[in-house]
């Protein structure tokens, strides 16, 4: 485990240029009792989520004014970047936000949190076990789930009806989804849609519809057989492209921030995305915008809940209790939980749905009752991705480009695909 562990580390840091640097300073005081203690907790986000972390980490240093918080805040990319080396340096943050793509390599780093909710210092009895065990590996939780959303659509109605208007996304099926982003573009001269990135989100969500999945039930292979799966999905893509109604990688490789999405600046009607994005493309959108499930048949099958992030605790840490503190707080607090609405998805609390339901608006419902509708139906929750998926999912990014760049065929990417990610993952085997 320690030899994969640290063959990950080198692999994320071949992409981070600079050196080794660390978020803020570490505390390397070991804090007893109500002596003065300073917890570092660092997450990934845009400003609006930034802008409400701080105000929650107010309140939390005026109810326990004995902890100091110093918080550290990149974009994702640089936010994995920054992480690696940190691990390397066993110099992480006392609190990591934490995604189930990441959550297996830094396992051996994160501390189990099932003792601090034994001592009832993280509070669970509102949180079901399934949505724990998103963010279990075996009996070990190492990362509390923060919340919940969904694979959604996002889409400016008023955009798509003014070029087809006799189109309902109510029930509706790649066929018509292939049939609208074609009429869009057709005119409007823009986009029918973005890029439906990240492609190992969708890839995985349409194998679902056919009644399969990315990875077998071990994480040591592919868990489709048929490469025409991979084919028909790339094939539909690639079609749009060539007649103009979807981007290039080189137009999506410029999308920094939402300010710079094709949707909001109107050049699509549709995105994809997860359903906790929706509020942040409705704020910068500044128009009204609807949020629907993917096409199908098989929505039933194809959708899951997951959870948006985790909080991990490093086992390097030396404020562990006060760290856990700030877990509790986060997941159970409710007035924290009204500045947050959930933007980083659906709480997992029903203690705190309940309670702040109430002061929602119309549009915030609609992230909450989508979820709870995908959830009521499928009670799939997500876990954590297989060793070597961080290697599969830039496998699968590239072929992606490669294919809409006309490089190569979706069938030679599907063969490729196969026979490189069963090599990454027959690593798990041993």
């Amino acid at each position: 485990m320690k030899k994969i562990l640290f063959s990950f580390l080198s692999l994320v840091m071949v992409f981070f240029t600079g050196g080794c640097v660390n978020f803020g300073t570490v505390d390397s005081a070991a804090r007893n009792g109500k002596e003065s203690v300073t917890l570092r907790i660092a997450w990934w986000g845009e400003q609006p989520r930034h802008d409400y972390t701080l105000e929650v980490i107010d309140l939390f240093e005026k109810k326990y004014p004995y902890i100091k918080i110093e918080p550290e805040y990149l974009n994702w990319d640089d936010y994995w970047k920054r992480l690696a080396p940190m691990a390397a340096a066993n110099q992480l943050p006392d609190i990591v936000q934490m995604d189930l793509l990441y959550l297996k390599p830094y396992s051996d780093m994160l501390e189990d949190l099932t003792p601090y909710m034994d001592q009832n210092i993280i509070k669970t009895d509102s949180i079901s076990n399934t949505i724990l065990s998103g963010g279990k590996i075996g009996q070990n939780l190492y990362g509390m789930p923060l919340g919940l959303n969904a694979p959604a659509v996002i889409v400016d109605t008023e955009l798509l009806a003014s070029a087809a208007d006799d189109f309902t996304v109510k029930n509706w099926s790649w066929n018509d989804f292939q049939e609208v982003t074609l009429q869009v573009h057709k005119e409007k001269s823009i986009y029918g849609t973005n890029g439906m990135k990240p492609p190992e989100v969708f890839f995985s969500y349409y194998l679902r519809t056919k009644g399969e999945n990315l990875y077998n039930v071990n994480g040591t292979g592919l868990g489709y057989e048929d490469d025409q799966l991979f084919i028909d999905y790339f094939d539909m893509q690639l079609r749009l492209l060539e007649q103009g109604a979807f981007p290039r990688p080189d137009v999506t490789e410029q999308i920094k921030g939402i300010e710079d999405e094709l949707l909001i600046n109107q050049q699509s009607p549709i995105s994809w995305g997860y359903s906790n994005q929706y509020m942040g493309f409705l704020q910068a959108a500044h128009r009204p915008l609807e949020l629907i499930a993917p096409p199908g048949p098989g929505q039933d099958m194809g959708l899951t809940v997951k959870p948006s992030m985790l909080f991990s605790m490093p086992k390097s840490s030396k404020n562990k209790e006060a760290a856990a503190l700030f877990i509790n707080f986060f997941i159970n607090d409710i007035e924290a939980n009204r500045i947050i609405k959930g933007e980083r998805g659906v709480p997992v609390s029903t203690k705190v749905v309940e309670k702040i339901e109430t002061d929602l608006s119309d549009d915030e419902k609609k992230v909450f009752d989508y979820v709870k509708k995908v959830k009521n139906k499928t009670m799939i929750v997500e876990k954590a991705d297989p060793l070597g998926s961080i290697e599969v999912v830039r496998l699968l990014h590239d072929l992606s480009e490669q294919i809409l760049f006309k490089k190569i065929t979706p069938s030679e990417g599907a063969k490729q695909f196969r026979t490189e990610a069963n090599n990454i993952l027959s690593r798990n085997k041993m």
